[in-house]
C-alpha cells in the first residue's frame, strides 16, 4: 500500500496497475479498485463520523461531571449505562479516523474547556434548529407556526454567532479536514479519560 498527493489530500491506495482499455484513470495515473476505495472513508462519511464523534464526546464530558450529583439510585444506573455506551461508540468511531481524507499538516493546541463550553453551545443550536424545523413540519395552527419559525430564526441566528466564534478561534477549524479530525480525537481522548 502506497500513499499518493491528490489535490492537496493525501489519499491510501493500492499498487499502480495497468489501464485496461475503457478503464478509469484517477490520482494522477493510479486507478483505484473498490477494495481500494473502501479502505478510505468518503468525505461525507468523515464528516458525519466528526458529528457523531464531537456531539457524542460534549455529552460524555457532560454526563461525567453531573454523574456525582445524581442521587437517585435508579437514574444514577441509567447515568452510568449511558457513559459506558457512550465510551464504546466513540471507541469504536475513533478507529475510522485513521481512513479519513486528510490534508498534510502541523497539529496545533487549543483551549480544552473553551472549546468544550463552546462546541457544547454549538450542539444546543444545532439541535434546536433541527428540532424547530421539524416541529414547523407538524403545525397546522397558523399563529403557532409563526411562532415556531421566529424561534427558528433565533436559533439559526444563535448558531451563526457560536459557530462564528469558534471559527475565529480555531476551536471549528471546518475548513480544515485533518485539523477538525485530530481536535475530534483529542475530545474524544479527553472525554474518555475523564473520571466519573
Amino acid at each position: 500500500m502506497s500513499g499518493s498527493r491528490n489535490g492537496g489530500l493525501f489519499c491510501t491506495i493500492g499498487k499502480p496497475k495497468e489501464y485496461g482499455e475503457g478503464e478509469n484513470r484517477e490520482n494522477g495515473g493510479i486507478v483505484m479498485t473498490i477494495e481500494d476505495r473502501q479502505k478510505t472513508l468518503a468525505w461525507h462519511e468523515t464528516l458525519e463520523v466528526h458529528e457523531l464523534t464531537a456531539f457524542q464526546s460534549i455529552g460524555l464530558m457532560k454526563l461525567k461531571m453531573s454523574y456525582r450529583k445524581v442521587t437517585d439510585a435508579e437514574l444514577k444506573t441509567i447515568y452510568q449505562r449511558a457513559i459506558q455506551d457512550l465510551e464504546l461508540n466513540l471507541r469504536e468511531l475513533m478507529p475510522y479516523y485513521a481512513n479519513a481524507p486528510r490534508q498534510e499538516g502541523e497539529e496545533e493546541e487549543r483551549n480544552m474547556e473553551l472549546g468544550f463550553y463552546a462546541g457544547d453551545l454549538l450542539g444546543l443550536m444545532k439541535t434546536s434548529v433541527r428540532n424547530y424545523g421539524i416541529a414547523i413540519t407538524e403545525t397546522a395552527t397558523p399563529v403557532l407556526r409563526r411562532t415556531l419559525t421566529n424561534h427558528l430564526m433565533r436559533a439559526i441566528q444563535g448558531h451563526e454567532r457560536i459557530y462564528q466564534y469558534m471559527y475565529k478561534r480555531g476551536l471549528y477549524p471546518s475548513y480544515d479536514l485533518d485539523k477538525l479530525l485530530r481536535n475530534d480525537l483529542s475530545l474524544a481522548q479527553r472525554a474518555l479519560a475523564m473520571k466519573y
